[in-house]
This record gives C-alpha cells, sequence and structure tokens, in this order.
C-alpha cells in the first residue's frame, strides 16, 4: 500500500500511477472506475482516496473506444420547438431524467424532429453509433422510426407505444391515463354536472386515446352522454379553439373534462370571453397539475401526473438496460386529483 508519500506527477496523471499509490493492480482500479460490483469496499475506499489525490481524471474517450460506447443518451421529442419549450410538462420530464443522469457518467443531448417522421439526419445520427441508447418522449402513432428504433439501439419510450412498429418487448413508463380521467370526470358528476364534455390532444398520440376513453367510460357508467368532443392539440390556442367550438355546438354544456392544462388554461379563457362563470356555468377539470393549473383567477381542478418522477423512471430503465440488467418491461406510476377553485 502507499505509504502518503505522494510525487508530483509529471503530466496527466495515468491509471498505472492510482494503481501504485494505491497499491493495487491496474486491472483494479479499471474495475472501480468503471464501476464493477467485483471490488471489496476497503479497496473501494483506498481507490478512491488515490483517484482524488492524484486528481485523476479517466480518459472517456478512452473508455468509449474500448467499450464502443459513447456515453451520451439523446433524448428524442417528435415535436417542434414551440410545443416542446412552451409546455411545462416536457420542463418537468427533462428535470427528471437530468436528475438520475447526474449520478452516471452518461450526458443527454436533445434531438426535436418532425411529429410525423423525423428527419433523414436524426436517422443517421441514432443508428450511426453517436448514443448508447435514447429515451423517447411524446410520439404519435405515426412515428414508425421512432416505434421501431428499439431493434437497434436501447430506447425507452416515455408512454405507451402504439401503432404497427410497437412491440411486446419495448420498454416504457407511463401513468394510467384512462383512470386518472375517470377520476377527473367522475368528479364533475359527483359535483352534479351532467353535459360533459372533453376537449382531448391530439388523436394519434397514446395518452389522448386513453384520456378520451377514461372520459367515456365514467359517463358511460353514469348513463350520461358522450357525444360532446373537440379535439385539441395539447396548446393553449388549441384549448381556447376547442373551448369557443363546444361553447357554440352544445350550448347545453355543464362541465369540461380538458386533457391537459396547458388547454385548460385556454379554454378558462374562451369561457370568460363568452361571459360564462367557472364554476358557476361550466365546471373544468385538467389533466397534470402544472403551473398552469395555478396562474390563473381561477385554480384549476386538475389530474396530477408525477412528470418529475417519470423522467427517474425512464432515465433508470435505461441505465440498467445498458448496464446489461433486466429492469421491469413496464411501469405505470400513479394519478391523483387535486381539487381547486374551478369545480
Amino acid at each position: 500500500m502507499s505509504d502518503g508519500t505522494l510525487a508530483t506527477p509529471v503530466g496527466r496523471p495515468t491509471l498505472e500511477e492510482v494503481a501504485r499509490v494505491a497499491g493495487v493492480s491496474r486491472a483494479t482500479v479499471s474495475r472501480v472506475i468503471n464501476g464493477s460490483p467485483r471490488v471489496s469496499p476497503d479497496v473501494l475506499a483506498v481507490v478512491e482516496k488515490a483517484i482524488a489525490e492524484l486528481n485523476y481524471v479517466p480518459n472517456r474517450a478512452a473508455r468509449s473506444l474500448v467499450a464502443r460506447a459513447t456515453m451520451s443518451i439523446a433524448l428524442v421529442v417528435p415535436e417542434d420547438a414551440h410545443r416542446f419549450f412552451g409546455d411545462p410538462y416536457f420542463a418537468d420530464v427533462v428535470q427528471g431524467i437530468s436528475d438520475r443522469l447526474d449520478d452516471s457518467d452518461y450526458v443527454l443531448n436533445l434531438q426535436l424532429t418532425h411529429p410525423s417522421s423525423p428527419s433523414e439526419k436524426t436517422r443517421r445520427y441514432l443508428l450511426g453509433g453517436n448514443v448508447d441508447g435514447a429515451i423517447v418522449v411524446s410520439h404519435h402513432s405515426g412515428d414508425h422510426f421512432l416505434a421501431s428504433l428499439s431493434r437497434s439501439l436501447p430506447v425507452v419510450f416515455g408512454g405507451r407505444p402504439i401503432g404497427d412498429e410497437a412491440k411486446d418487448s419495448d420498454y416504457y413508463i407511463d401513468v394510467d391515463n384512462r383512470l386518472g380521467a375517470v377520476t377527473g370526470t367522475q368528479h364533475l358528476i359527483d359535483r352534479g354536472r351532467t353535459a360533459i364534455a372533453t376537449i382531448t390532444g391530439p388523436p394519434d398520440m397514446p395518452a389522448s386515446v386513453d384520456r378520451e376513453q377514461g372520459w367515456r367510460d365514467a359517463l358511460r357508467a353514469a348513463g350520461l352522454s358522450d357525444h360532446r368532443v373537440a379535439h385539441g392539440d395539447f396548446t393553449e390556442a388549441g384549448g381556447i379553439r376547442a373551448a369557443l367550438s363546444i361553447i357554440d355546438s352544445y350550448p347545453d354544456v355543464d362541465a369540461i373534462f380538458v386533457a391537459s392544462d396547458l388547454m385548460a388554461s385556454g379554454a378558462l379563457l374562451a369561457l370568460e370571453e363568452r361571459g360564462l362563470r367557472v364554476p358557476g356555468d361550466v365546471a373544468i377539470v385538467g389533466f397534470d397539475n402544472s403551473k398552469y393549473a395555478t396562474r390563473g383567477k381561477v385554480g384549476l381542478t386538475t389530474v396530477a401526473q408525477p412528470a418529475q418522477e417519470m423522467g427517474v423512471v425512464m432515465a433508470d430503465t435505461l441505465l440498467r438496460l445498458l448496464a446489461g440488467e433486466t429492469p421491469p418491461r413496464v411501469t405505470t406510476l400513479d394519478t391523483h386529483l387535486v381539487v381547486r377553485d374551478s369545480t
């Protein structure tokens, strides 16, 4: 073992110097740096002390060449920049991913691509050995390339994959969107509302499909009509347009279940413009429990989903895949209702 006398290394410290100071083999130091479990706690402490004393920085480029690893993970979001940066859901997801990757050697890079078909540049990048794995969030049913990406690369999806390319072996993290929508709609029913409309998200997205189905299931179970529907796009402007369409098409509407807080924020603006009181004339329930639920004149009752936790679990699942482990293929997180003034 080292006697504690440390010569000042010339140039950048090497793996061999760490091994000499720690009094262990070069292979042992390599195992410590690569996170191998085949190192005793005592040896781990000695090697880490030597690394700190020498201010040794592992040569990641050399490690990548040997392991054929880039130490990079792609976050692929098939949305335009306005939607990505304007929706707090994405901010929460990215925060969760970043929190989990902080404890690893991996860096995250963002790939925004067209919702219906990724560019050839994106294809070349993802399949060209530039990343070790990918997290795909906000995918659409037309994303055939992204849905099939897991054939060539470790991939974790944020949300249930749909479409012809989805496979039983896909890894994904989701919330129970259908049950969340049932909970939100049932809350409106319990408040005595009987003419309950919905503003859906895009019909080619799994979350939209499941939330609309939950709304229908709750209404049908209560013997209420489920024909009052307007399609939105998960944006505030889309919520305004859809709410105005509902008001004009269904003047008897007394409640709206909205598939996102961002659209619900737009719906509140539309109702105010038409002189309708919330909740007196029309009660509103959103979905997300984002900052938009509390920023307006009326606090929004909403179905809370743990977006940041989803990011953490997505990143953790991918890291486990990259480490050769077998994590749960499907993880479903809970939602819950947060009641505010809008109901």
